[in-house]
C-alpha cells in the first residue's frame, strides 16, 4: 500500500467555530487512536484532495505543525449536502501490530459478455469491509468481470485476499449482469376481438310455459 504525506495544523482554540475554520480556507478534522487523546486539526482542501478523491486506500503519514507525526488512515469524510464539498474529516491512528477494520474500494475491470449481449451491469457493493494488520491493507480490490455472462453474479465469497479477513456477509452481491427489461405490448385490435358481453336475459311476464305445452 502506498503512503501519502498529509500536513495539518493543530487547532488549539477549540472554542473557534468550525465555520470560521472553513472561512479561512481549511477543512476541520480530528485524529483519534485507541489509548490516545484526540487531536483537533485542520488541513487545506488541496492537501486532502489525493486522499478524498481516489479509488485507493492509503496509509497516511500525518505531519502536524507542532512537530508531531502520526501514522493513520482516512476513516470518514463529511460532505456539504448542497455544494458536495468536504466539510470535516476523521483520521484513525494505526499501530503496526494492531488489527483494524477498514473499507476497501472495489474496482471493476473489463466489459462483461452479458453487457455485450444486451444486459446491464449492476455494481452493488462499491466497498468491502475487511479486518487485517496495517501492512496487509490492500489499496483496492480489482475484479475482472470480462467473463461475466447474463444473470451471472460475483458474491463476497468469491473474493480471495491473503492475510485479510472479509467481514461482509459472504452471500452479498458485489456485481451482477441482469437481462434487459422486456415490456409486453398489447396486440392491436385485441379489444375489438374480445367476445361481446352477454346480453341480459329478458324475463317475460305471465305464466311460464310448461315444456311440451302449446303456447297461446
Amino acid at each position: 500500500m502506498s503512503e501519502v504525506v498529509l500536513e495539518a495544523q493543530v487547532r488549539t482554540n477549540i472554542g473557534k467555530t468550525l465555520n470560521k475554520v472553513r472561512n479561512e480556507g481549511k477543512i476541520p478534522g480530528v485524529y483519534y487512536s485507541r489509548g490516545e487523546e484526540n487531536i483537533t486539526i485542520a488541513a487545506t482542501p488541496l492537501s486532502l484532495r489525493s486522499l478524498i478523491y481516489t479509488t485507493n486506500t492509503h496509509i497516511i503519514n500525518l505531519k502536524l505543525d507542532n512537530g508531531v507525526t502520526k501514522t493513520c488512515i482516512l476513516r470518514d469524510v463529511q460532505f456539504d449536502p448542497v455544494s458536495d464539498k468536504p466539510i470535516h474529516f476523521d483520521l484513525l491512528g494505526i499501530k503496526e501490530n494492531e488489527t483494524l477494520t477498514v473499507q476497501i474500494p472495489v474496482m471493476l475491470k473489463g466489459t462483461p459478455k452479458g453487457v455485450k449481449d444486451g444486459g446491464t451491469l449492476q455494481h452493488v457493493m462499491r466497498f468491502v469491509r475487511v479486518s487485517c494488520l496495517p501492512k496487509y491493507i490492500p489499496e483496492h480490490i480489482e475484479l475482472d468481470v470480462t467473463e461475466l455472462g447474463m444473470n451471472h453474479t460475483i458474491h463476497v465469497r468469491d473474493v480471495k485476499l491473503e492475510n485479510v479477513t472479509i467481514l461482509d456477509n459472504e452471500a452479498g452481491t458485489i456485481v451482477a449482469v441482469i437481462p434487459p427489461t422486456v415490456i409486453k405490448e398489447e396486440t392491436p385490435g385485441a379489444e375489438a376481438a374480445a367476445p361481446a358481453a352477454a346480453e341480459p336475459e329478458v324475463i317475460a311476464k305471465g305464466k311460464k310455459p310448461v315444456e311440451g305445452e302449446e303456447t297461446k
